[in-house]
């Protein structure tokens, strides 16, 4: 696709993400990705992720960029955080990372809160629709 371009870089600041308050992730290791049209999307080490808060979910989707994406949940945030455990190659650094839209959960970078970005994931732009991923 031409046009298309997807960069990665390393973000030292701390990185966190809430869900109704609370802290789900919180690290100064994440991987940020940069793809053509879409927000950045923070990366974070499972390590540093609460797992036990998320619930895996059925669902799964495969970007022709990325490579096929699981899902958790958190609460009633349906399929919010994702990640992909064999990406393609030229994205091999997320390989099993986790993220979460920014969209539908707070993101705060140095303590500071992200406003969250316009796209079609964004909850008022997907009431009624079918397809709630977009990873």
């Amino acid at each position: 696709m031409n046009g298309h371009r997807i960069t990665l870089r390393d973000e030292p600041q701390r990185v966190e993400v809430l869900v109704a308050d609370d802290v789900v992730a919180s690290s100064t290791a994440t991987i940020v990705l940069e793809e053509t049209g879409l927000p950045p999307r923070y990366y974070f080490p499972r390590d540093d992720v609460s797992m036990e808060l998320l619930e895996a979910t059925l669902t799964e989707t495969v970007c022709p960029f990325k490579g096929q994406a699981s899902y958790w949940s958190a609460g009633e945030h349906r399929d919010v955080a994702w990640a992909y455990e064999q990406p393609l190659e030229a994205v091999g650094a997320i390989a099993g990372r986790v993220c979460f839209y920014a969209e539908r959960v707070e993101h705060r970078v140095d303590g500071v809160a992200l406003p969250p970005p316009d796209t079609p994931w964004s909850p008022a732009r997907r009431a009624g629709a079918a397809d709630t991923t977009g990873s």
